[in-house]
């Protein structure tokens, strides 16, 4: 069955607190100017550009053979937040806010992070591995050749948006609208014909990566949020170094505003409250997408002053 088409009422702006698509973004930049400042100092000090990439650039990028790989195993994260060309993060960044940006839109604020950090993560390990264990690959191409850039990442959150809401439409001026999946086939297009002359390994990395953003809304869908674990332990460590600001004893006064067309005298009771509270907290969280029917229609009939 396919999934409806709507817009959610209350749009996460780019310079809202806490957006997942900004630290992404901020993270993936600020990573880049740290690399390309310290390879300026490299240039300006005449050192060979050779020791900029094996003294800092191999410490960022993903090693294909597993031994050197287990002696930096940070590089299993920290690849997919590395772009050493302007060109490369500009265009990774591009297709992140495009894809992004809707899942976003349809999913809430915490499913964006995991998506990518999911599909980061099992492109370096399927990397790894048929680099490392399917040695007819291997003397194909140039195994050595590390795994850098948010590639696999980016494409498990196109898979996961275009597998959450298939019929999403864009540019809806446009013949009313282009499917999402008709962009994702373009960037699947775009990203293996860069790929075609790369290693093996890497190409099935980002298939691996695609397959975990379509698993992940299939168990979302099934009521199993693999994301949860991420955002309780982000919740925890906020709640653990800021105490004042415990997430359970947040007041009203704290919790989003989302403006409804209702009449500023009408009463609701404190019980009715606190169930549409509880109602938009979910909106924002997980999407409208997951609110159950008895639940829009507490919403509607909230909005339409029938309560």
């Amino acid at each position: 069955m396919s999934s409806p088409s709507y817009k959610t009422s209350r749009k996460i702006l780019l310079g809202q607190d806490n957006n997942a698509l900004m630290l992404l973004f901020a993270i993936n930049a600020l990573v880049f100017v740290l690399i390309n400042f310290i390879q300026t100092i490299y240039y300006l000090s005449d050192i060979p550009i050779d020791f900029f990439y094996r003294q800092v650039l191999n410490w960022f990028t993903l090693p294909a053979p597993i031994d050197t790989m287990a002696s930096r195993p940070w590089t299993l994260f920290v690849y997919m937040f590395t772009h050493h060309g302007f060109w490369h993060l500009l265009s990774s960044m591009l297709w992140l806010w495009c894809f992004g940006y809707i899942l976003q839109d349809l999913a809430g604020n915490s499913k964006l992070i995991p998506v990518y950090l999911y599909g980061g993560f099992t492109g370096a390990v399927v990397f790894v591995l048929i680099n490392n264990f399917f040695p007819a690959l291997q003397n194909q191409l140039a195994i050595t050749q590390p795994l850098l850039g948010a590639g696999p990442a980016i494409m498990a959150v196109a898979v996961a948006t275009t597998t959450l809401a298939p019929d999403y439409r864009m540019f809806p001026m446009i013949g009313g609208g282009i499917p999402i999946w008709i962009l994702t086939l373009v960037f699947v297009a775009i990203d293996f014909a860069t790929l075609a002359s790369g290693n093996t390994g890497t190409i099935v990395a980002h298939l691996a990566a695609g397959l975990i953003g379509f698993i992940f809304i299939r168990q979302l869908r099934r009521g199993n949020d693999w994301g949860a674990w991420m955002n309780q332990l982000v919740e925890w460590l906020d709640d653990l170094f800021s105490p004042e600001k415990k997430h359970k004893n947040k007041s009203p006064k704290d919790k989003l505003h989302y403006p409804l067309d209702r009449k500023p005298y009408n009463k609701i009771s404190p019980v009715t409250q606190q169930r549409l509270d509880a109602i938009l907290d979910k909106i924002n969280q997980q999407g409208y997408q997951f609110l159950t029917d008895e639940e829009k229609t507490f919403l509607k009939k909230a909005g339409s002053e029938e309560l």
